[in-house]
């Protein structure tokens, strides 16, 4: 089973969420991945203090087109939807950083004029340890476009195991590139009139997918009553709430805000994982 945890606004807790839950899982014997989908951002590897990582370049493809072949048609600028290719002169203009190497002009070109050159985007990284595997994106700088890079990331998770996506805040494309199959979506925010707000678009942004959700709430005895209010107007599941905690803070700033979750909170992340039927691998059963 996927689980993506999403949140509308950066800040939330949502890495957080992310590791504590999959390290608590892989410590009772749960095979699990956790994807770092936060490309532009990554730090899920910083809270597990992954080593010996596997690192590989990952590419995206772009159109060329061989000026002697091409007619001047103007075929491969209609089919572009994002307007990375332009005819000037009755000759077409490649935008690559516009490109979303769907790979049409290259389909309807009728001389043949148009080849894919790879073009590297960034690096996948991926470690492993007992019961619990990491997969990681890092776009590279100057890169405008991380939704190919994710879905690259998310191929390298495979099936058989529990996975957990862990998305970047907010709720355009590489959000939904990150949430896209998943069977469950764990959306974090916090009781404040901000996270109120961001909650509601991701709201909007999941129901749009029809896949089923659930709310966690974390610092949920700061701020005020607005996000369990509208859970409940909206009947909006909530899977979880985490009270604040100075002990937890001081443990994040040390770089160890996994393990402390994954022992001070323990039955709520059993509660968690529980809910969405991860099988034990040691058990062999549904949880």
């Amino acid at each position: 089973m996927n689980i993506a945890i999403a949140s509308g606004k950066g800040g939330t807790g949502k890495t957080t969420v992310s590791v504590s839950l999959a390290l608590y899982m892989s410590k009772k014997g749960i095979d699990v991945t956790i994807a770092d989908c936060d490309v532009e951002e990554p730090n899920v590897d910083l809270f597990l203090k992954t080593t010996g990582k596997n690192t590989l370049a990952a590419h995206s493809l772009k159109p060329s087109v061989d000026m002697e072949k091409c007619s001047g048609c103007g075929k491969c600028q209609d089919i572009c939807a994002f307007s990375s290719i332009v005819m000037i002169k009755g000759k077409p203009l490649v935008l690559p950083d516009m490109c979303h190497s769907c790979g049409g002009c290259k389909l309807v070109c009728p001389e043949g004029a148009i080849m894919e050159i790879e073009k590297e985007i960034g690096t996948i990284e991926e470690s492993s340890g007992p019961h619990l595997r990491y997969i990681g994106g890092r776009l590279n700088i100057g890169e405008p476009m991380s939704p190919p890079l994710i879905k690259q990331v998310k191929e390298k998770i495979g099936t058989g195991a529990c996975a957990i996506i862990d998305s970047p805040p907010g709720t355009s494309c590489p959000v939904i590139e990150s949430i896209n199959g998943a069977d469950h979506i764990l959306l974090v925010t916090e009781p404040t009139p901000f996270g109120l707000n961001d909650l509601k678009l991701a709201v909007g942004m999941v129901r749009e997918t029809g896949t089923p959700f659930s709310v966690v709430i974390n610092r949920c005895d700061t701020g005020d009553d607005g996000v369990l209010q509208y859970c409940r107007d909206e009947n909006i599941d909530v899977a979880a709430s985490f009270p604040d905690s100075r002990e937890a803070a001081e443990y994040y700033s040390r770089g160890e805000v996994a393990e402390y979750f994954a022992d001070k909170f323990a039955p709520i992340l059993e509660e968690i994982s529980s809910r969405f039927c991860i099988e034990d691998s040691n058990a062999g059963r549904k949880r």
